[in-house]
Formats: structure tokens, C-alpha cells, sequence
């Protein structure tokens, strides 16, 4: 038990001695930590106040710099505010001796101004004195010769005068014909355009004939769709690896070759993709109507034209005038307008805009009863045209009065490009009229939708609305429009007319 005891004592005792010893050791430790960080403080210390004396010594230096700067500047202004000074004064001291200098010559002036004065009375006295004399030596007075003498001047002025006028008007008359029919030849020789004649078919290449039996279709539906969509007779015969396609609009001609050349391209033709591809190539067709007028205006210089003027000039592609190509032949009057305007010192540009527009009545999409040359007036006119373009427009075949100089050289030179060999077929155009005469007549009446003259207008197709005409009005239609035709249309042989009236269920699957 002694030995326990004395045991945890000696346990005891061990225990205290060693926290007595750490502490001592770490009481040490604290203090050179202590005397260390201390240490590091100092230097630390040291080291920002040599940098903030290193900062402060560099600042001190630029305030210094910029103080000298600005000091040097404001010398610098000082020293030119004095030379201006300077200058000021010299300037007003030279100011000073040409006033001197003017008041010298000012009153030098004045004297011989007096002297001139004397002069002049003296004169004046001696002036009168002679005529008083000479009307004693000649008795008539001086009013009365300087009449005598202003008479014989102007009846010797009137016999030159008209002497020269007559010399003018015979050579004017000598050389006007002369001179007119040298601008005329020169403009023409200068123009050069082809002469092309529009016709009323268009022959259609396809690569095999087994592609007609796929064009006709299945008991002819495939053609017969495709004629009732586009109005144009599409003749299928023996010709080796082609189909004609015959009709007086050109339009219509060309939306049907599109048309035809985009289903034979893709295979697949019946009906309804018949209808869809002339959908879309009508659509196709008016974009290249705006872009041939687009293309048409920059190839000729005319510029801030309307946009339906634009549609209108690309539109004259599809036309013909009397068998001319109603957009070549604006071109050509238009190139033909400027030359003759440049050489009798007109306004060329002015010239080319009114021959390109002269024509323009003749494609509207309406197109009212009146001269095309007045409707073409009247479009320019509402589109904001200059006056003496509208004038040039509506005068080229002396429908109005001319007003301009413009209107001669339009009404020229339309007819310089009618005229040339070739250029015109009156033929062609009084079928074309003849044939649109016929179309309009059937659409005047009620319900009709579309109207196709075709087969050289021995055939005219009316298209009726199913919702708007039965079956029994559809034969009563069609006797209609033709006593009508017979009354008030001449044409050689016969014309059938077809009504037809086509019913349509659409259901949709979804």
C-alpha cells in the first residue's frame, strides 16, 4: 500500500513537473515569437516609409514638371499676347497714315472735281454757242435735224435689216431639209436594233414521244387540264420529239412552255400538279415581268421611275405592236429620242425617258376605251412624270397639243422605228385584236371566270363558275355569246363556242 501511494506521488509529482517545465519552454518560445515578429514589423516599417518617400520624391517631381510646364505655357501666350499687342499697334498706326493719305487724295480730288465742274460749264456754254450758230447758218433748228437724221437711220436700219432677214430665210430654207434629213439618217445609222416579228406559236422539244402519251393523260385529262389552266391549245401530232403550243397571247404562251418544261422535268403530271406548277409559274412570270423592267431602266440610263411604271415597261416583253416587239421597239425609240436630242442641243436623258414611256397605254391591266397615247399620258401623269414627258407621251400621234420640244422628236422617231422594213406586220395585230375582242366579249357576261380563244379563234372556251351557273344556263350561255359574236363581230368561217362547268369536291385526310 506504501508503494501505491508512493507511487502516485511520484506520479503526481511528475505530472507538475512537466507542466511546470512547458510552460517555462513555451513561455520562452512566446517571447522570441514575440521579439521576432517585432523584428519584422520594424523592417516592414522602414520599407514603407522608403517607399512612400520614393513615391512622394516621384510625385513632387511631376507636380514640378507639370508647374513648369504650365509656367512655360502661360510665357509663351504672354509673350504672343504681346507681339499681338504689338502688331495691333503697328496695324493701327498704319490704319492712321492711309487715313491721312485717303484725306489727301479726298481733298486733291475735290479740287479737280471743281476744276472739272468749270470745265464742264465752260464747255456747255461753247456747246450751245455752236448751235445757235449753225441754226442761223442752216435755219432749222437742232430738234428738228436730229429728227431728220433719226429717221434716215432707221428706214436705212429696216432695208438691212430686212435684206439680212431675207438672206437668213432663204438659206434657213435651202438647208433646213438638208440639215433635218442628216440628223434623221445619222440617228438611224447610230441605232442599230434587230427586227423581230412576234408570232402566235411556240414549238415545244421534248426528248422522246413516249412523253406525249404522259402529257395527254389518261382519256386526254392531263391535256385537257393543262389547256383550261393556261388558255393555250397545245397541238400533239406526228411531229418527231415536239409539241405546239398555239396561242395569241404571249404570256400565256410562256407560263404554258414553263409550265410544260418544269412537269416533264419533274414526271409527274396529272391535274392537280398541273394546276399547282401554272400557279407557280404565273407567279415566276410576273417576277420576270418587274426584273425585265428593272433591267430594261438601268440598260438605258432612266432612273426614279414608279414601280408599276417599272412593271409596265417589263410587261411590254409579252406585247407586240403589230407584230414589233412593243419592248424592242421602246428601246429603239427610246436610244433613237436621245440621239436626235443630243444633236439638235436637247436634254438626251429627258428625250430616252419619254421614248421609253411613249407606249406605255398599250399594256395596262385594264385597258379602257381611249387611245393608248392618252392612256399612256394619263398613267405617266398619275406616276408624278414631268409635264413635258406626259405632253411627249400623249402628243406622239397628235391626240393633244404639243407643248414641248420633246413631242416632235417622240412622234419621229416612234415612227422612224414603225417604219423600218420588216419591223411591222398589220396583220398579225388585227388577229391579235380580234382575237382579245372575242375573249372579252364572252367575259362581260355573268358568272363567266375565264374566256381562251384558240385554234386560230375558230374556238372559244368559257369557263364558268359552278356555283354561279347550273348545267341548263350553261347551254343557254353559250347560244348567248354566240348570237352576240354573230351581231357584232366580223371573222372569217365559223367559231364554236365551249362552255364549261366543272364541279370540285375537296376532302382532307388528317
Amino acid at each position: 500500500m506504501q508503494i501505491i501511494i508512493i507511487g502516485i506521488i511520484s506520479f503526481v509529482v511528475g505530472i507538475v513537473a512537466t507542466w511546470l517545465i512547458h510552460q517555462t519552454l513555451l513561455k520562452s518560445r512566446n517571447e522570441r515569437f514575440l521579439q521576432k515578429a517585432a523584428e519584422e514589423a520594424e523592417v516592414l516599417k522602414k520599407n514603407k516609409l522608403i517607399e512612400v518617400k520614393e513615391k512622394y520624391l516621384s510625385l513632387k517631381e511631376e507636380y514640378e514638371k507639370q508647374v513648369n510646364q504650365r509656367n512655360s505655357k502661360m510665357q509663351q501666350a504672354e509673350a504672343k499676347l504681346q507681339q499681338r499687342e504689338m502688331q495691333q499697334k503697328q496695324m493701327e498706326a498704319d490704319l492712321n497714315r492711309k487715313n491721312q493719305e485717303i484725306e489727301a487724295v479726298r481733298s486733291n480730288l475735290d479740287k479737280q472735281l471743281e476744276v472739272i465742274d468749270l470745265k464742264k460749264k465752260e464747255l456747255e456754254t461753247l456747246h450751245r454757242q455752236g448751235l445757235e450758230r449753225l441754226e442761223q447758218i442752216s435755219g432749222i433748228s437742232a430738234e428738228e435735224a436730229k429728227e431728220r437724221l433719226v429717221e434716215s437711220l432707221k428706214d436705212e436700219a429696216k432695208s438691212d435689216a430686212m435684206s439680212y432677214i431675207n438672206d437668213i430665210m432663204d438659206e434657213a430654207k435651202m438647208t433646213a431639209n438638208k440639215e433635218a434629213k442628216r440628223i434623221v439618217v445619222q440617228t438611224i445609222q447610230r441605232v442599230a436594233t434587230e427586227a423581230a416579228i412576234e408570232n402566235s406559236v411556240t414549238v415545244f422539244h421534248i426528248e422522246s414521244d413516249e412523253m406525249k402519251g404522259r402529257i395527254i393523260g389518261r382519256e386526254g385529262r392531263n391535256i385537257r387540264a393543262l389547256e383550261a389552266a393556261t388558255g393555250i391549245e397545245i397541238i400533239v401530232d406526228d411531229t418527231p420529239e415536239a409539241i405546239v403550243l398555239s396561242g395569241f397571247d404571249p404570256v400565256r404562251r410562256e407560263v404554258a412552255r414553263l409550265a410544260l418544261h418544269q412537269l416533264v422535268t419533274d414526271g409527274r403530271i396529272h391535274p392537280a400538279r398541273i394546276e399547282e406548277v401554272v400557279a407557280k409559274v404565273r407567279k415566276q412570270v410576273e417576277e420576270e415581268v418587274v426584273e425585265t423592267g428593272k433591267r430594261t431602266a438601268i440598260d438605258l440610263g432612266v432612273h426614279g421611275l414608279h414601280p408599276e411604271l417599272i412593271r409596265m415597261i417589263g410587261k411590254m416583253k409579252y406585247r407586240s405592236s403589230y407584230g414589233q416587239n412593243l419592248l424592242q421597239h421602246a428601246r429603239e425609240t427610246a436610244n433613237l429620242c436621245a440621239v436626235m436630242a443630243s444633236e439638235l442641243g436637247l436634254n438626251p436623258k429627258k428625250a430616252r425617258r419619254a421614248g421609253l414611256l411613249h407606249d406605255i397605254g398599250k399594256v395596262p391591266d385594264d385597258e379602257p376605251e381611249m387611245p393608248h397615247a392618252i392612256l399612256g399620258m394619263k398613267l405617266a401623269e398619275k406616276y408624278k412624270e414631268k409635264p413635258e414627258i406626259c405632253n411627249a407621251i400623249g402628243a406622239h400621234h397628235d391626240e393633244v397639243e404639243m407643248t414641248s420640244l420633246l413631242s416632235p422628236i417622240v412622234q419621229a422617231c416612234d415612227a422612224i422605228s414603225g417604219a423600218r422594213p420588216g419591223a411591222r406586220r398589220e396583220i398579225v395585230e388585227a388577229y391579235i385584236k380580234r382575237l382579245n375582242d372575242l375573249e372579252n366579249l364572252a367575259l362581260s357576261y355573268p358568272g363567266v371566270v375565264k374566256t381562251y380563244a384558240i385554234q386560230a379563234g375558230r374556238e372559244l372556251r368559257v369557263i364558268v363558275g359552278a356555283d354561279k351557273i347550273d348545267d341548263k344556263e350553261t347551254e343557254v350561255l353559250s347560244h348567248e355569246i354566240a348570237k352576240k359574236i354573230q351581231d357584232e363581230m366580223t371573222y372569217p368561217g365559223q367559231v364554236k363556242i365551249t362552255v364549261i362547268r366543272e364541279t370540285r369536291s375537296v376532302s382532307i385526310a388528317k
